[in-house]
């Protein structure tokens, strides 16, 4: 059986010893102090670059589709040059993430 750490999207989701159920959906809280970003073209379709710049992890480019699901259903083809997005502080989100 795997093993999730707190900073995966999938952390939440129940196992048994075959298989993963259903990903249980972590929504990412929007606090006041979030910032505006609009995607620059080094970013296109490419959120884990941006999640490593940011947070230094890129396994966490989860958070920026949970933060947006209303601009972002694709994870990577909505990632686009010009989308206009929402992005939490580092500390808020390593409180979120419990790490």
């Amino acid at each position: 059986m795997a093993k999730y750490t707190k900073t995966s999207p999938w952390s939440d989701t129940r196992q048994n010893n075959f298989y993963l159920d259903l990903l249980e959906i972590r929504p990412v809280p929007a606090e006041a102090d979030d910032f505006r970003y609009v995607i620059e073209n080094q970013y296109r379709h490419r959120p884990d670059l941006l999640a490593y710049d940011i947070y230094g992890n890129a396994k966490l480019w989860w958070v920026f589709v949970q933060r947006n699901m209303s601009v972002i259903k694709d994870p990577i083809y909505d990632f686009e040059p010009g989308t206009v997005i929402y992005l939490p502080k580092k500390t808020n989100l390593a409180k979120f993430l419990g790490v």
